[in-house]
């Protein structure tokens, strides 16, 4: 999508945990009255943009959850209504933006007035590379935390797949905390979100970051 078109008001998403990121899908399950009626709205627009975002500790309006500054908006590419009237959806990762502020209005789900700026390299074409990235290096290192999970994984999937595929698709799937995901987000390049999940797959080898442990 062309940065022209990008609107300047979005609905928002909060969803905790669940990360998005430039040029890689999320799959979605909506079935909330509030989102179900956000998508009827989208669905009715050029663009089909959603912002998701992370809810943050700070009180929100009318009770709501405030929201991190920084969320990533993304294209409904795929969609299909359940016979119970739920979507089963796929957004495909445009760009990231910076909330400026609340909009608010008489929609039952939340809107942002949002900015852009800053991102260019997300609204980019072609995708980003990492030349410092050691790929065996962290192959080692992803067996160790599979194993050690008792997870499987799809190796040569993994060892064939573009740097910015395989570090954005491992920072969206695996078992981070909420502000772990926000940290990968908000990481400003490719190389920064890289280092950060090997910092977060390390911690957790050591034993942190555990369930438990968060929630003592």
């Amino acid at each position: 999508m062309r940065r022209r078109d990008l609107p300047g008001v979005i609905p928002v998403f909060p969803l905790p945990g669940a990360l998005l990121l430039p040029r890689s899908r999320l799959p979605l399950h909506v079935f909330e009255p509030r989102y179900l009626a956000m998508l009827d709205d989208v669905l009715k627009t050029d663009t089909r943009v959603i912002g998701m975002i992370q809810p943050n500790a700070v009180a929100g309006r009318d009770g709501d959850p405030g929201l991190h500054r920084i969320g990533c908006a993304g294209r409904i590419t795929q969609f299909s209504e359940t016979e119970d009237g739920r979507y089963m959806l796929t957004l495909t990762g445009i760009s990231r933006y910076r909330v400026l502020e609340e909009v608010t209005g008489f929609t039952p789900y939340r809107r942002c007035k949002v900015s852009w700026d800053g991102f260019e390299r997300d609204q980019a074409t072609g995708a980003e590379g990492d030349e410092g990235f050691d790929r065996e290096a962290l192959m080692r290192l992803l067996n160790r935390y599979f194993s050690a999970r008792n997870l499987s994984a799809d190796w040569s999937a993994l060892q064939d797949a573009e740097d910015e595929l395989l570090i954005n698709s491992l920072s969206m799937l695996l078992d981070f905390a909420p502000e772990d995901k926000q940290a990968l987000l908000e990481a400003p390049r490719l190389e920064t979100r890289r280092e950060t999940l090997v910092t977060l797959i390390e911690y957790a080898l050591r034993g942190g970051g555990g369930e438990e442990e968060r929630m003592q």
